[in-house]
């Protein structure tokens, strides 16, 4: 399966970024912590141009925490600082704008040296479908202001909202990129949620997680969904559709004459993986990157 989308109102979107650059002092970059670099749009760096950036892992809660230590690493040894965080059950909001001062210290020293006042800062945040860009502003304002949804392509235009007075913030809708180079990137984006369900299929992208799950969290399999024995070897494709049947089974997606309906299986497979309920799980590690900062 090839994963490709990149629907009329991203397009319009990037414009619309370009546009207000001369406005903005700082970005604020949001990654999905499960998938670092493949939430990474890497447009990102050609059309911010060099300003000053924050980066930060949302979702960490659903992240495995000495991966996303490794990402942390992973990151600071490229120069940037990456900053876990939670937006929904979390309060970012002091932090980030503590540390968006210290992105904009020569900035600010500056005004001050010639007298003004520094003025609020004004950030742009940008980041990928379904990363949690409306909820962490939502949070940061206070009150809800952007709209939010467990699904990509909520936020279609452009506002400012005021943090207190300290920032005001820029949303922006979601950016992917027009193609993905690497498949396994787009996989790794559609099994976390960033790409609309209606445009997959399924089962290619929960046999893809599946073989993730087997390998790197075997344990995860066995106490949510009960099966008892998993394949060690993932390149035997047969054996992971056999858990995935089981699985099926196992949770009720049957068929007339009792047969696996593969389709919902895939479906109760994702959707738990989304929500945390496998536990705290990381879908790429550094030493896996294929996509460079």
């Amino acid at each position: 399966m090839t994963i490709q989308w990149f629907p009329g109102h991203m397009t319009r979107a990037r414009r619309q970024i370009q546009d207000k650059l001369k406005l903005i002092d700082l970005a604020i970059e949001l990654l999905d912590a499960r998938i670092p670099l493949s939430s990474r749009n890497p447009m990102i760096d050609e059309i911010l141009n060099n300003k000053p950036r924050l980066v930060l892992l949302n979702k960490s809660d659903l992240a495995d925490p000495e991966a996303t230590k490794q990402w942390i690493a992973y990151f600071a040894n490229r120069g940037l600082e990456a900053v876990p965080i939670d937006a929904v059950q979390g309060n970012p909001t002091r932090d980030i704008i503590a540390r968006s001062k210290v992105a904009l210290a020569h900035k600010i020293e500056a005004q001050l040296r010639k007298g003004m006042n520094p003025r609020a800062m004004r950030a742009l945040i940008v980041g990928i479908p379904n990363v949690g860009k409306s909820t962490l502003i939502n949070k940061m304002a206070g009150r809800k202001i952007a709209a939010t949804g467990d699904r990509p392509g909520v936020t279609k235009g452009q506002q400012w909202i005021k943090v207190g007075t300290e920032m005001e913030l820029l949303d922006t809708p979601g950016i992917l990129w027009p193609k993905f180079e690497d498949q396994t990137v787009g996989m790794r984006l559609a099994a976390t949620g960033a790409i609309k369900e209606e445009i997959l299929h399924l089962e290619d992208v929960a046999f893809f997680a599946m073989k993730y799950l087997i390998e790197y969290y075997p344990n995860a399999i066995r106490e949510r969904f009960g099966v008892s024995e998993l394949p060690e070897d993932t390149t035997d494709n047969e054996a992971v559709v056999e858990v995935m049947n089981e699985i099926g089974r196992k949770r009720g997606a049957l068929v007339s004459g009792g047969r696996v309906d593969l389709e919902k299986a895939s479906l109760v497979i994702l959707r738990e993986l989304r929500a945390g309920k496998l536990g705290r799980i990381t879908m790429e590690l550094p030493e896996e990157a294929s996509v460079e900062v």
